[in-house]
């Protein structure tokens, strides 16, 4: 937690903490941090697993970079040092969601290795679920349907990811989702699928069921 600039505030505990929030839904609060290029599917994916995990009974929220920038982060611009700010910002905002026992996914582009570490070590063990939205520079620029990437390369945007600023490709994700080449379908099973197997939501026994039965037709 970074150091506030004023000597004369005080960190007040709550009566209700955090296990007893989690207790309260029946799950872990965590941060599942979606990173990408622009058009990668960060946010569909993001969207789609809310989706999911709302649909067995879960209380979820998605923190999305467009979104944060009108509100929350609208005085920041794309520099390296706004981009900075811009993360942890939002890295707080993940930790309270956290702490509240919410299952947040966080959907930025968040280009810089440091900055995604700074917000991991916000939180704590197996509370930081990295989902790294690999694809190819080629088919970003394919499904960008408000030509960001066409503007970036004539020189229209200054700094823009992948194209005339860079993006560090995280070394060691929990989860890579090849955005390029998989169904969302698929994609979204593999992040279900994760959370099941650490123990972070429970097994969806109806589609388990349902999958038997179909194994037992054929």
């Amino acid at each position: 937690m970074s150091r506030p600039k004023s000597d004369h505030i005080t960190w007040h505990q709550t009566t209700v903490r955090k296990e007893d929030r989690e207790r309260l839904t029946s799950q872990r609060g965590v941060t599942l941090w979606f990173t990408g290029l622009s058009c990668s599917g960060k946010s569909t994916l993001a969207n789609e697993v809310q989706r999911a995990l709302f649909e067995r009974g879960h209380l979820t929220y998605v923190l999305d970079g467009d979104n944060v920038r009108h509100g929350l982060n609208s005085d920041l611009g794309f520099s390296p040092e706004d981009r900075n700010e811009n993360i942890r910002r939002i890295g707080e905002v993940a930790r309270l969601f956290r702490d509240a026992g919410v299952i947040n996914m966080v959907a930025f582009i968040s280009p810089y290795r440091v900055d995604r570490k700074r917000a991991r070590d916000l939180a704590g063990d197996g509370e930081f679920v990295e989902v790294f939205c690999r694809c190819r520079l080629e088919v970003c620029e394919e499904r960008d349907a408000k030509g960001l990437y066409q503007k970036a390369r004539a020189g229209e945007i200054a700094e823009f990811t992948g194209v005339s600023a860079p993006y560090e490709e995280p070394e060691d994700p929990e989860i890579v989702l090849e955005t390029d080449s998989e169904r969302v379908e698929e994609s979204v099973q593999k992040v279900l699928s994760f959370l099941e197997e650490r123990g972070i939501i429970k097994t969806d026994h109806g589609a388990m069921l349902g999958a038997m039965k179909r194994k037992d037709v054929v």
